[in-house]
């Protein structure tokens, strides 16, 4: 039996299998893919290079980690060092996993496999699966069925029973999940898609400042 969310295992699959990663787990960026690795691994300090989309300072300073930026020169990939995290953005290939590690990617504009906009985390840690999958659908564990049989069904008195599936305990999450249409998109043009690791020339990060708005 087949249901309407089964595009986003399907991604996932296809992505996991394409990279040489145990698991994948789609989100709606690669920022957001990011933020549930560093709440996950409860990262309090990182270190990582200057040259980096601005989007990543704000990231750290949303979840009040401490950071300081290095001169370092990257392609395709960094590492947040003191963690286990890699801003994979700017890359996608074949076998690419590193085990032990996180691998976010991004299929925004001007990435390697380009939707438009969606994020992916790649792991070989099964509870770090299976907890960022919920974290990402607002604490949902959205393979229970009855979440997807609920969807469609006009009953006002049936979906009061089902509103929430067989699901009545919740940790944490956000509304991070990306739209079936984009996980469709993207599973067609993985199929023909070739490896790809990009040099891009950002900005240095240490010429700005952030403040708080007030």
């Amino acid at each position: 039996m087949s249901f309407y969310l089964d595009p986003i295992f399907d991604f996932e699959k296809a992505l996991a299998k394409y990279t040489g990663a145990p698991y994948a787990i789609v989100t709606d960026s690669c920022t957001h893919a990011l933020e549930l690795c560093f709440i996950y691994s409860n990262v309090k300090e990182c270190q990582f290079t200057a040259y980096t989309y601005i989007g990543i300072l704000m990231l750290m300073h949303k979840l009040n980690i401490k950071y300081s930026l290095t001169d370092e020169r990257w392609s395709g990939e960094f590492r947040f060092h003191k963690t286990n995290i890699f801003d994979s953005a700017r890359k996608l290939q074949k076998n690419m996993y590193i085990s032990g590690q996180f691998q976010c990617l991004s299929f925004g504009t001007t990435k390697p496999l380009e939707i438009g906009r969606v994020g992916a985390i790649l792991t070989d840690n099964k509870d770090a699966y299976e907890k960022l999958s919920m974290m990402r659908s607002d604490g949902r564990n959205l393979r229970d069925e009855s979440w997807q049989k609920s969807q469609f069904i006009d009953s006002v008195e049936y979906q009061s029973k089902l509103t929430w599936g067989n699901q009545r305990h919740f940790n944490i999450g956000y509304h991070y999940c990306p739209t079936i249409s984009d996980c469709k998109r993207g599973l067609e043009l993985l199929k023909n898609f070739k490896s790809s690791s990009q040099t891009v020339a950002y900005s240095d990060c240490r010429l700005i400042h952030i403040s708080n708005a007030s």
